[in-house]
């Protein structure tokens, strides 16, 4: 029986509360091909309805490490399930402390509850170890939804690690096998590599507009079309929207159609949507424009593509998602590495490490990175520590609006 709140509430007023964004005034100035993945992410569910109603499994995920490659190969869709907003979290808080990460909560809280429709058709729920709480959470989540979760190694260094998740692509590909009840061949699993790497390719070619100066779009545009990709199932399509709208884009700048110049701000640290998109605002609202983001929904998890010339397919994945710069990690330098090269790439003036509240990883990983920040890339930083919460946006305008005033006098100093 589907859940009755189908049947309970308007739709588009559900699907804007669930984003965290019930109270949030959305733009209707940005260009038709913009608006195109802002519907994708707000009517995704009504595709996932039509999937699951012609047969097609659908497997849920919370993170970047969950290798695509292999649900692709299963001929299933993979689907990014809700955990941006605080709807649910009082629910989750009956069960789970309340000093917890708001992603966690939130996570729980939506299957929980049965608020989330992408959960509810979910036939696998795959879960990672990326910290403690969320582990503990899917001990939990498993009691009401198929739950199976894919063992992290603590650090990518030791050959122990490199061979621990190289077992775990193993282990996933023989489950979803068993649960779905098909074979996943390695040609299978080799073209599903190649689509998803066109895909990667896509959505580079199109976030890397931010490396324009001046810039070609806002932050919020790229985070918005990058966001949205993910609730687009057709590989295909989302990659020929996305060279459409690079395509656009790039005509309209050669054009002369281009934003004043600002502060330029890379935005880094937990995962951000729904409710976080706050910050973007904050920064956009207020002087500066964010040109790029390492994060997961953007070039943290796309950077780095799958070796399509490795005879093992199972080496070419675990090499490349051990290798996502998460600080669930230790010794997380390809997460440095990839903050040297964007800062270079995108003319960066300054960081701001958006991290959620009570996120141990990226909390405790912050100084390392104002260290390297400040020692080998002198770029100036600010710790943003928020929650789903909307209470905190005045606070955010402010410590935003000094941080972009003090790059504006540095610039003038120069």
């Amino acid at each position: 029986m589907v859940c009755s709140f189908w049947e309970e509430i308007d739709t588009k007023k559900w699907i804007l509360k669930k984003e965290g964004m019930d109270n949030v005034e959305l733009k209707t100035s940005l260009p038709e091909f913009f608006d195109d993945f802002g519907e994708a992410r707000r009517q995704g569910f009504l595709t996932v309805k039509e999937i699951k109603e012609k047969g097609q499994p659908v497997v849920g995920v919370y993170c970047t490490f969950m290798p695509e490659e292999l649900v692709l190969a299963s001929g299933a869709i993979q689907i990014s399930l809700c955990s941006t907003s605080d709807e649910t979290i009082p629910d989750a808080e009956e069960d789970l402390p309340r000093n917890l990460c708001p992603l966690i909560k939130s996570s729980y809280g939506f299957g929980k509850t049965d608020k989330c429709p992408y959960f509810y058709f979910s036939d696998l729920v795959v879960g990672e170890t990326t910290c403690d709480g969320k582990k503990k959470m899917y001990e939990y989540m498993e009691e009401f939804k198929d739950t199976y979760l894919m063992h992290l190694p603590h650090n990518r260094d030791s050959e122990a690690s490199k061979q621990l998740w190289y077992s775990e692509m193993v282990r996933f590909k023989e489950k979803l096998e068993d649960f779905l009840g098909v074979e996943i061949t390695e040609e299978k699993i080799r073209e599903a590599i190649l689509l998803k790497n066109r895909e990667r390719q896509a959505k580079q070619n199109f976030y890397r507009l931010g490396q324009l100066n001046p810039p070609a779009i806002s932050g919020q545009e790229i985070f918005k079309v990058m966001y949205g990709s993910q609730y687009k199932f057709d590989k295909e399509e989302v990659i020929q929207m996305l060279e459409e709208t690079t395509a656009k884009i790039k005509e309209h700048y050669a054009a002369g159609q281009y934003l004043d110049r600002k502060p330029r701000i890379l935005v880094t640290g937990s995962p951000m949507g729904g409710v976080t998109e706050k910050v973007i605002r904050a920064i956009e609202e207020n002087g500066g424009i964010v040109v790029a983001y390492e994060n997961c929904t953007v070039a943290k998890a796309v950077e780095r593509l799958v070796d399509e010339t490795e005879a093992d397919v199972y080496q070419a994945l675990t090499d490349k998602y051990i290798n996502i710069g998460c600080a669930c990690m230790s010794n997380n330098q390809p997460r440095k590495e990839l903050l040297s090269q964007m800062i270079d790439d995108y003319q960066v003036d300054g960081v701001i490490d958006m991290v959620l509240q009570n996120c141990i990883p990226f909390s405790v990983e912050s100084l390392k990175i104002k260290r390297f920040l400040k020692e080998e890339k002198d770029t100036p930083y600010m710790y943003l520590e928020t929650d789903y919460s909307t209470s905190d946006i005045e606070q955010i305008n402010t410590r935003v609006t000094a941080f972009i005033e003090m790059l504006e006098e540095e610039v003038v100093c120069i």
